[in-house]
């Protein structure tokens, strides 16, 4: 075999191998980017959760002791 062929054959394998790991590498910190965004959402839908909670606890505590002032006056 020709020494031009061999390195050709050389080349693409190299450049075959370069090429699928950057793909695999690159793939794998995307879905491992995704998974901390999708912890960093879950986080903050909980967060709105529990506000709302608070929002209704405070606007309930708010009306009775509107009620009790109501009642010493």
């Amino acid at each position: 075999m020709a020494p031009e062929i061999i390195v050709a054959v050389c080349s693409l394998a190299g450049t075959l191998v370069g090429s699928l790991g950057g793909i695999i590498i690159a793939s794998k910190l995307t879905n491992y980017r995704l998974e901390q965004l999708e912890k960093k959402v879950d986080r903050h839908n909980h967060l709105v959760e529990r506000m709302a909670v608070v929002e209704r606890d405070v606007k309930s505590a708010f009306r009775d002791i509107n009620n009790l002032q109501h009642k010493e006056a």
